[in-house]
């Protein structure tokens, strides 16, 4: 009896052994990051300084370099309370247990299925070896099966299918991240337009003011004779219109006050930021290298991983090409007495292995490939496009600041002079030299070149932060290698 199983066992050990050896195939293309447009350097002029960089961008928590305590904690807030991210964070999480799904195939399946059951077979049932008349029979049956099974990952399939499914969890990582500095920077921004509204409302405020006593004195001087009513009539005018600007802006202020509302997570009606004018400067930024973005840019690392994503499937549909081959165990005890079920007699078991190979496919597996083949070129032009883009807006937030500092300069300087020319012109007018028209019109000149100057710092810490969130907010790619599902012994025995 020895034999026949000697005999059995030995062919089945060495199929085994060549199913080993082509389990260590792996069909499809290997992943190598396409390559990407780049420049050397950035197209920079005074004050940036290529040699010389600046400080740099805090990781996470970017908006400390703005030091603005009500800025942290409202960025604080929206981190803990924005729905859009709270999606992100669902999202991600979805990606990390659809790889664990995949990773789960790296195990073979194990159940049972226990039954009991009695019956009556006719006694007109068909014959099968017993001789005619058959008689009635009542029976029962108890059965306490197991059963395993595993794939044989000969070429490949399923570690090209946990390729892509690790590459996807790496590449919602990265999405989560690239939400994150999209509603920080968001926030940022409204909260320094909001600041800007309040300089302009402070401007426009002491304009008031100061048109009311302008307002006596030409009523005044009206009264006594000296000025006529045209001269009250344009001082009134201006200041009513100053008043209506004061009134329209704090519409404008409120649209802001509760697009911040919605970004941290506050229902708007209950939201409110007191009015403080904008102090505040743009902090200094390293720019790094141009190159420094593949690295540095959460959306242009979610299209790479996104890209090794899509590779991976590739390998999945040329895996359709070649046969399956599946393991099978089953055994356990079967009795018609539970009294009998533990008896040796009462075990069977089975073992064995199947090959599936699909011959003609009308051609779907050769179309599933180029699908494949499709979405890789897809995902590669996505992967160029937003490298592009990065360095697009890196140098427009570049210029644009310095653009807007030269701006600044330039406007302070016309502040200035339209405040020279508001004094001359009050001075002329008491002296009797210029009518109050001169006046009305400095004071007009003024205000507008206030309020410009107002504007241009708000853009300026407005581009700032654009800026930071063109080049990453300080985050880097290196923090995806730690995101990964790793298959574990203990999961050979999870539910």
């Amino acid at each position: 009896m020895e034999m026949p199983q000697k005999r059995f066992f030995l062919p089945f050990l060495s199929a085994a052994g060549c199913v080993l050896l082509l389990a260590g195939c792996t069909v499809g293309p290997n992943y190598v990051r396409a390559t990407a447009p780049a420049t050397a350097k950035w197209d920079v002029s005074e004050p940036w300084r290529q040699s010389d960089p600046k400080d740099a961008v805090p990781k996470g928590e970017w908006w400390v370099v703005f030091h603005d305590d009500e800025l942290s904690g409202l960025e604080k807030d929206a981190l803990g309370a924005n729905q859009t991210l709270q999606a992100a964070v669902g999202n991600y999480n979805q990606a990390r247990a659809a790889a664990a799904v995949q990773i789960a195939t790296l195990f073979p399946t194990f159940g049972t299925t226990p039954n009991a059951y009695r019956q009556r077979l006719s006694g007109n049932r068909p014959p099968s070896g017993a001789v005619p008349p058959l008689q009635p029979v009542t029976q029962n049956s108890i059965t306490l099966p197991f059963n395993a099974g595993y794939e044989v990952d000969l070429f490949g399939q399923r570690r090209r299918t946990i390729e892509s499914a690790e590459a996807s969890y790496q590449a919602s990582a990265a999405n989560l991240e690239n939400v994150r500095l999209v509603i920080t920077a968001e926030l940022a921004g409204d909260y320094f337009t909001l600041r800007q509204l309040d300089s302009e409302l402070g401007i426009l405020n002491r304009t008031v003011d100061t048109l009311k006593r302008g307002l006596e004195l030409v009523d005044s001087r009206h009264k006594g004779g000296v000025a006529s009513g045209l001269d009250v009539a344009q001082e009134e005018t201006l200041l009513e219109t100053t008043r209506t600007q004061a009134t329209l802006l704090l519409q404008q202020r409120k649209q802001f006050e509760d697009a911040i509302a919605v970004l941290v997570g506050k229902a708007a009606p209950d939201f409110h930021i007191p009015n403080r004018e904008l102090k505040a400067e743009p902090p200094p930024i390293d720019l790094g290298l141009p190159s420094d973005l593949l690295e540095r840019r959460p959306d242009i690392a979610q299209a790479e991983r996104q890209m090794a994503s899509a590779n991976a499937q590739i390998g999945v549909a040329k895996a359709a090409y070649y046969p399956s081959l599946n393991l099978f165990a089953n055994g356990g005890w079967q009795a018609a007495d539970i009294v009998k079920l533990a008896n040796v007699s009462s075990i069977f078991w089975a073992f064995g292995a199947n090959v599936a190979e699909s011959i003609f496919t009308g051609g779907a597996r050769r179309a599933q490939v180029e699908f494949a083949k499709s979405g890789y070129d897809i995902n590669v032009a996505n992967y160029r496009q937003s490298v592009l883009t990065a360095f697009q807006e890196v140098q427009d937030d570049v210029t644009g600041l310095t653009v807007l500092e030269q701006a600044r300069d330039t406007q302070q300087l016309a502040v200035d002079a339209a405040r020279r020319t508001l004094d001359l012109s009050l001075d002329r007018y008491r002296g009797g030299l210029v009518s109050y028209l001169d006046v009305v019109t400095a004071q007009q000149n003024l205000l507008i070149n206030e309020q410009e100057a107002a504007v241009i710092q708000g853009q300026r810490l407005v581009t700032s932060v654009l800026l930071v969130k063109a080049l990453g907010g300080g985050w880097d790619a290196t923090s995806l290698a730690a995101v990964q599902v790793k298959p574990k012994l203990k999961d050979v025995v999870a539910p």
